[in-house]
């Protein structure tokens, strides 16, 4: 949900503006003559000013671009002056500031952006963090500030601004002062999580800060990205388990690359995405490990942000560019990738010349096309507090309350877990040959699982019927050529011993 229009006040600790609904998650390209800057141009905090560039909080998106950048690279070049040593439990509440004035000072550069003041909050925890993927200081400052921020013209309905790093490594967005307080709060638990356990599909969050400028806040957190700019995503999905109002809306559907939701997910691709069985156990288990660490926080309304390049697609439609040109790009950060995060290791439904450097999950879908799957858990800063509770019961007593998105913690978890590894996921069948092809939802599709299994009776009825047969073809075929005995035997018998190790799955 995005933030009304009011600002909050200086300081983490101000009172903030109500939330209210995102109108529609159409993206305006510039001004309209005759339209309402506020009714049709204003989304959140975020709008157009009448040149046509991005603003939040009425601060052009080319100064804070600005102003992001000589903060984080005054911050981290005056913390990497200062000696390692281990996190302590106080680190988490720091913050430290710095004021930029647009002549300059001694400790800041002159710069055209107007006056601010950058806050960075626990910069040695985040410092810690950063270390154990892999990023160093001077990686981390080059990716963000070396090359201009580019600006993702196509954001959502969320209201927050969002911008990508030139090697498409980092993703900037800007967050309500809710979800960077509660941010806060999560640290010491996140911290904990993050030395146990290092491959998970929750977002890395590498840096939280703060630009105030006239008077206004605006908080962004640094985080992986999840979905690599240099890969075309063919399909991309917002996925929650629910299904109230969990369709795409028309004018979504009229983007270049559409967000599509959970019921489009089921109507679309009802056999999901096949993946085969080691991958797709890594799966399963890494969104159970995440669903209840979350839990745990009392967490919800998260969603799955679900990426889906085809590769023999991609390959027809441009000759495999995407994929070519993705392969160079190894990104820096570890356990930062889809296959990194799933504790797998690339299958053989990913031939050599696709396992690429992007870390895709090797997939297919019903057609049998190979597939490079891109995920990740997103919006986790939202957690089960008086106004969700309230939002619940509300929406309980006019729809069905199980199917509405906010829901309490643990049945959104397991609601959650149950959609993506039943509904989404899928695990291939093998490559088993069955003689009676009516057991197959899609005969010559060995991939596809039955939709029901065949019950046992009927089983060894047909398999009783199948010896008789093979006995009669075995008496017929004496009469033939020796050769063509023996081709024709080693047939059936091969046919009844695929169809006798048919197992169900």
């Amino acid at each position: 949900m995005a933030t009304a229009a009011e600002d909050d006040p200086p300081g983490l600790q101000g009172n903030t503006g109500n939330s209210a609904a995102a109108r529609k998650n159409a993206y305006p390209d510039g001004p309209s003559p005759g339209t309402s800057q506020t009714n049709k141009k204003t989304i959140g905090h975020r709008g157009i000013n009448p040149t046509g560039e991005t603003t939040y909080k009425k601060t052009t998106s080319s100064a804070l671009k600005g102003a992001i950048q000589l903060g984080i690279t005054h911050t981290v070049g005056s913390l990497s002056q200062k000696p390692e040593r281990d996190v302590l439990l106080q680190d988490f509440e720091v913050m430290e500031s710095i004021f930029f004035p647009s002549e300059g000072s001694n400790l800041t550069p002159a710069h055209h952006y107007g006056d601010f003041r950058f806050k960075t909050y626990a910069p040695m925890a985040f410092r810690y963090f950063r270390e154990m993927f892999g990023i160093r200081p001077d990686d981390y400052m080059y990716s963000l500030c070396n090359e201009e921020l580019i600006e993702l013209s196509n954001p959502g309905a969320s209201g927050s601004l969002f911008y990508v790093t030139r090697d498409d490594e980092f993703i900037i967005k800007t967050v309500q002062y809710k979800e960077a307080e509660f941010l806060q709060k999560l640290l010491p638990g996140y911290f904990m999580n993050l030395n146990q356990n290092k491959r998970t599909l929750l977002p890395k969050f590498y840096g939280l800060y703060c630009v105030q400028s006239g008077g206004k806040n605006i908080r962004i957190v640094v985080m992986n990205n999840l979905l690599p700019s240099s890969v075309k995503m063919h399909l991309k999905y917002d996925l929650k388990g629910s299904t109230h109002k969990r369709r795409a809306s028309g004018k979504e559907r009229d983007k270049a690359v559409p967000t599509f939701k959970d019921l489009d997910f089921m109507q679309d691709m009802p056999e999901g995405l096949i993946l085969e069985g080691e991958t797709f156990s890594a799966v399963c288990k890494t969104i159970q490990r995440d669903c209840l660490l979350l839990q745990s926080f009392k967490i919800m309304d998260y969603s799955l942000l679900l990426g889906v390049h085809n590769v023999d697609q991609a390959r027809a439609e441009a000759g495999a560019v995407a994929v070519d040109q993705a392969r160079h790009q190894i990104q820096k950060p570890l356990y930062c990738t889809a296959l990194e995060a799933i504790q797998s290791k690339p299958t053989r439904m990913g031939s050599v010349d696709m396992e690429d450097k992007t870390g895709g999950i090797p997939a297919k879908n019903s057609k049998g096309e190979r597939l490079l799957v891109y995920m990740g858990i997103i919006d986790i800063l939202q957690s089960y507090r008086l106004a969700k509770k309230i939002e619940h019961s509300w929406k309980a007593l006019v729809h069905d309350g199980d199917t509405v998105s906010v829901h309490r913690p643990s049945f959104y978890a397991d609601r959650f877990q149950r959609f993506m590894c039943n509904t989404v996921f899928k695990k291939t069948a093998g490559n088993y040959v069955h003689l009676c092809s009516k057991y197959f939802l899609h005969p010559g599709r060995p991939d596809i699982l039955p939709k029901t299994l065949p019950n046992i009776s009927t089983m060894k009825a047909t398999e009783h019927t199948v010896s008789v047969s093979l006995e009669n073809m075995i008496s017929a075929q004496k009469e033939a050529s020796s050769a063509d005995q023996s081709k024709s035997v080693g047939i059936s018998i091969n046919c009844g011993i695929v169809y006798n190790n048919v197992e169900p799955c």
